[in-house]
This record gives structure tokens, sequence and C-alpha cells, in this order.
């Protein structure tokens, strides 16, 4: 799970979460300033005020970053009643001094130490209902005495709070990646779903474990996913659609008590991404080379977009295409490549691979199989990776030769890590992209250079490999009755 961030925007359920209601979006700063203005007086002591508003935000920000809605299915973040969540009256005038106490803190909230949520800091008159939090009455006594929001707010949750200031305002968007996760995906979504599951597992020992917490979508990871949609009468495919990662989820905020005041908490470790949330100028590896991947390919199809080669360093070039991609699928026009520009990227990729002719599709998937593949798989992808290992094995005493059975066990691990050595693949030893990439269209992973080259026609698709290191290029040329020539 990411950190959190201040919504621009916060949707809310004019009732009972099971109740027929209108949902309205608002600011999140007229939101709270809506609750602020609902729940205390304006007369009160500025300390008790602003004591009151930071638990007000925590408590709404608790309910976005956990999806504690959303995860149960609804299309909203909070509720407006105080059975559930805290009041809101739509329409209602505000009071000036609420309102710029909430100016001036709406993206503080309160944490425990260590922890990386915002707390679910319960909140209750004090007189006529009792809770385990904060009491608004006796808040107004504390700061009569002198305390500071802080020892308020210490006062009621303890010692070990701490205030988060000045949290950045981001686009709060879903946590589901917006596509599914299987075997052979990659990032960091696959990551959250092997520490989910994991912590899952400790309430749930039926759920086998996954050993290496990687950004892999590995052998592991979908036996411990069919174990997890099993126990909860789900379809055991071991495929994270959007009805498994929103029960993970569900799962997870129950066994951590997340949206609640005696919350294990989200540690900063838990919550740290290892792997980047966006590509941007400049950056290098993997993940740049796989989106110049798709963003070459779909060059050919479509004329807006200029030509590039597939290296794996984000630059200017890269940067056009990216940025003639996005302005031609209504995408934001930033340059960056996030999860939006990633899912079209992948979508249209996926699209225009359907519309070739299948001699085609097979020769685009030789190029790339559109996943990672990883111990365990099957089928025609891993044949090919073993027949293509065995014309390197023959070439190169380094490299085994393997039995071509279209299994990925051992023994094509073993040649593939050999594969990896000889070219220096070290960033994933799942890599099985690397023999993909090296072995086939790549011949060795970065010795040789692709371009795809347009055409006015629709065919034929021409390849030029160029060889660095020699100078020397190879023109191939697909038709859809020959395949590959020469």
């Amino acid at each position: 799970m990411p950190f959190p961030v201040i919504p621009e925007y916060i949707t809310v359920h004019l009732g009972l979460p099971n109740e027929a209601a209108e949902n309205v979006t608002l600011p999140f700063t007229a939101y709270i300033k809506n609750v602020a203005s609902s729940e205390v007086y304006p007369t009160w002591p500025e300390n008790a005020l602003r004591a009151n508003i930071l638990a007000q935000i925590s408590v709404a920000l608790n309910r976005i970053y956990t999806e504690h809605y959303r995860s149960r299915g609804y299309d909203f973040d909070i509720t407006s009643t105080t059975r559930y969540d805290q009041a809101f009256v739509p329409g209602r005038s505000t009071f000036e001094n609420i309102d710029r106490l909430v100016d001036d803190i709406f993206n503080n909230y309160i944490v425990r130490r260590g922890n990386v949520e915002p707390l679910y800091a319960q909140f209750c008159d004090g007189v006529r209902t009792q809770c385990a939090g904060l009491s608004q009455w006796g808040s107004v006594e504390l700061a009569e005495q002198g305390l500071t929001p802080y020892e308020i707010l210490q006062h009621y949750f303890g010692e070990n709070i701490d205030i988060v200031s000045n949290a950045p305002v981001g686009d709060g968007l879903p946590s589901y990646p917006g596509r599914p996760l299987e075997r052979g995906s990659v990032g960091e979504d696959v990551r959250t779903i092997q520490q989910q599951l994991n912590r899952i597992r400790k309430n749930y020992p039926a759920i086998p474990p996954i050993t290496e917490v990687s950004n892999v979508f590995d052998e592991a990871t979908e036996n411990a996913v069919r174990a997890f949609q099993r126990i909860f009468n789900l379809e055991p495919d071991g495929v994270v659609g959007k009805a498994t990662w929103y029960k993970i989820k569900l799962v997870y905020n129950a066994v951590k008590s997340l949206s609640e005041i005696t919350s294990e908490g989200l540690t900063i470790s838990e919550a740290q991404r290892v792997y980047p949330e966006a590509l941007r100028l400049g950056d290098m590896g993997l993940n740049v080379e796989t989106v110049r991947f798709y963003l070459a390919f779909l060059g050919y199809f479509l004329p807006q977009l200029p030509p590039i080669p597939i290296t794996d360093t984000f630059d200017q070039a890269m940067l056009d295409a990216v940025y003639a991609f996005q302005s031609a699928y209504g995408l934001k026009v930033d340059g960056v490549v996030g999860r939006r520009t990633w899912n079209a990227l992948q979508n249209v990729y996926e699209q225009t691979l359907y519309t070739l002719p299948e001699d085609y599709q097979r020769f685009a998937r030789e190029v790339y199989p559109g996943r990672f593949l990883v111990p365990g798989d099957t089928g025609e992808a891993v044949t090919l990776l073993q027949t293509r290992l065995n014309q390197i094995a023959a070439k190169n005493d380094a490299v085994p030769s393997v039995t071509v059975d279209g299994v990925y066990g051992q023994e094509t691990a073993r040649a593939v890590r050999a594969v990896q050595r000889r070219t220096r693949c070290v960033q994933l030893c799942a890599a099985e992209r690397a023999a993909l990439g090296a072995v086939n269209a790549h011949r060795l992973q970065k010795a040789a250079e692709i371009v795809i080259i347009r055409h006015a026609s629709p065919a034929p698709i021409s390849v030029i490999v160029t060889v660095p290191s020699t100078g020397s290029s190879v023109a191939l040329t697909l038709t859809s009755s020959s395949g590959v020539s020469r």
C-alpha cells in the first residue's frame, strides 16, 4: 500500500451504507468544513476545535486509505451518518472560524508512532454517548485547562501518536491496478498482494506461504491466491481480478484492524514502494525498456507516434512518444508513464495484436509474449523459449541444453540463469523476459537494437536488427503468408 495522500475530492453517501441514497462528491476541504460545523460548536476554545478537526480529518482519511467501503463493493468513501462515520449535512452553511482552521490543517492527520495509515480517531460527544476515543465535550474542558491540541489528542489516544503535517495532495486513484494480475504479471501491485496474503495467512493458515516476496506473480503467489479464493468463496482461478483484489484488501484490513482505533498498524516498511510508481524522463531499467517496446510496436499502426529504438533509457525520444500516445488516447499529457498510461499501453497493444493475422500475432509474441515467464509455466511460449535456449546452447557451451516439453522446470530455469549471466541481466532472476528478449528478437539482451519500421500499407512488416558491437544490420520481413524471412 502506498503512503497516504490528501484527496482532492471525497464521495459521501447520504444515508446508511445499505440504504438507497444519493452520493455527493465534493472537495475534501469543503467536506471537513461541513463535518466540523456539524459536529462541534464554533464558540469552543481554538485548541479544542483543532483537536476535533484533526480527529475528523483522520477518520475520513482512514476510510479513504483503507477503502473501507469501496472494498465492500460500494461506490463511495464515507457515509453521512454518525452511526457509522461522522455527521455531514448537505447544503448547510459553515462557520468562518472553522473554515479558517480547516484551511490551515486540512493536510494534517493523526497516526500511531511507527505506523503509516491515518488513525481511525473515533470520537463521541462524551455526554449522551461514550466511546473509547475522543470526548468532544471533554476536549473543551482540557483546552480550558491550557492543553494544546496535541496534548488533548494524546489524552484520548495515548502517548504514542504523531501528527503528520503538510501531507501531499493526490488524485486518490482506487488501489485496484485496473488490470487483472495473474501468473507472469510484474510490478508493485504484485508485491502488495504477496505481502497482504502472507499477513492474512497468520489468521488463515490454509493459505500457503509466499516465501519470496518480489514483484513477480509466480507459482507460489498463484497457489496462495487460489487458496484465498477457495476460503472466501470466490472462483479459484488464481487470477487477482477486481473482486479478488478488494476481497484481499477487505480481509487484510480486518485482520490488521486498520479501520479500528485498536489498529495493528501499517508499518513504513509495509507501505514503502520498492518498485517505481511511475516512469519519468531520465529513468532507466527493465520497466522503461518494456514501455519502449510497446511504443515501438504501436508506432507502426499509429502515425502520430514517432519511431523509437528499444533501449532501457527514458530519453527525449521516449518522452515525445509518450506525449503523442497520451494525446492520442485522451490521457493527461504529462509525459509520465503512471498507472493509467501503462494500462492504456497494454490494452492498446493487446487490442492491436488481436486485429492482426494469426502469423503476425505469433511473430509479435515471439518478440515478447506480453508477460513474464516464471517456473511452473507451461505452453507455447515456454516451448519457444526452450527452442531458443537450445539454439544458443548449440553455439555456447556455458548455456546447457534443455528438453523442449513446454514445461518451465528447473532444467529450463538453469538455462535461463546461464543466459542471464552471459547477458548480465541481474535485475530479475525470474526473468524469463531476459530469455525471450535476449534469445529471440533481441538475440542477446541489450546487444541488439530493434527498430520497427513503419509502412503506409498494412503489410509487410519489416524489422531491422542492428548489432552495435559490429555495426552490422539484419533486415527481417514479415508477411502473412511466409512468416519471417531474411
